[in-house]
């Protein structure tokens, strides 16, 4: 085991008792882990399941990488196992089930950008209402994380140019999803290519406390929301797992995406 980094075995998933979820069209393990896949109309999302656990959340302080908002380095505790996209959602996926084709850079298999968070919010919630039990919702910032790292505590979970698009190696625009090397559980793009929106208010102040599944929420509908990964036109410094940035809600550009989860659980935010 990684140090600053606990979660709980392979054994412990939904699918180890051959309970994959309502919404799974086809489902299996292999050296990464359980997956499950969604399929609407012709396209497939396929979904990694991320075990609860336990990680430490942000940067150490001679991290010189870092931005002051990444510190003091805390544990985190996420108390419950979720399915996530393995890759930012796609052009494809998005196009299925709204019709709309709003990105800059186009291409089936490419992130879609240009959708706000609250474009978002519509987008899943009409793809709840026609896939029963899916539920999907963003994650928080600390889920997110949490995934990103996959039980490495290191800055990202491998060489930069192996698994980010930046300003470095990008060519000035986004690529297809899943080029590059995924993490320890299965998931691509989770630096590089496009920002994705998390859940969260703006963002939390950290404390050196640990915490269980921190959210950070506000009665503000304007504020701002947390953004993760980095992009296809910002350089390595972005391109790491505890770095943060935040956008207004109604923001759109050309570098911003996002992915989902679901918890088998139920569990929305």
């Amino acid at each position: 085991m990684a140090a600053g980094i606990q979660t709980q075995t392979i054994r412990d998933h939904p699918l180890a008792s051959a309970r994959p979820p309502a919404w799974a069209a086809a489902w299996g393990s292999d050296r990464l882990g359980p997956w499950c896949s969604l399929n609407i109309h012709d396209v497939v999302q396929r979904f990694r399941w991320i075990p609860p656990g336990q990680f430490q959340m942000g940067s150490p302080d001679d991290d010189k990488e870092s931005f002051d908002d990444e510190q003091p380095s805390h544990w985190v505790t996420i108390s419950h196992g979720f399915w996530m996209f393995d890759t930012p959602c796609t052009q494809a996926l998005w196009e299925a089930v709204t019709a709309k084709t709003p990105s800059h850079f186009t291409g089936a298999k490419r992130p879609v950008e240009q959708v706000s968070w609250r474009d978002i919010q519509e987008f899943m919630d009409r793809l709840n209402d026609q896939v029963s039990e899916l539920e999907l919702r963003l994650s928080t910032e600390a889920e997110w994380e949490y995934a990103c790292r996959a039980g490495n505590p290191d800055t990202r979970y491998g060489e930069l140019d192996n698994v980010a698009w930046h300003s470095g190696n990008s060519e000035g625009s986004t690529h297809d999803v899943g080029e590059k090397q995924s993490n320890a559980w299965g998931l691509h793009d989770m630096l590089g290519n496009v920002w994705e929106w998390c859940a969260d208010h703006s963002r939390r102040k950290y404390s050196a406390e640990s915490v269980v599944d921190p959210l950070h929420t506000t009665d503000n509908e304007n504020a701002s929301r947390v953004v993760r990964g980095g992009g296809w036109f910002f350089g390595a410094r972005f391109a790491r797992a505890a770095c943060r940035n935040g956008l207004l809600p109604g923001n759109r550009w050309s570098g911003l995406g996002f992915r989902c989860l679901s918890s088998p659980s139920g569990q929305v935010r």
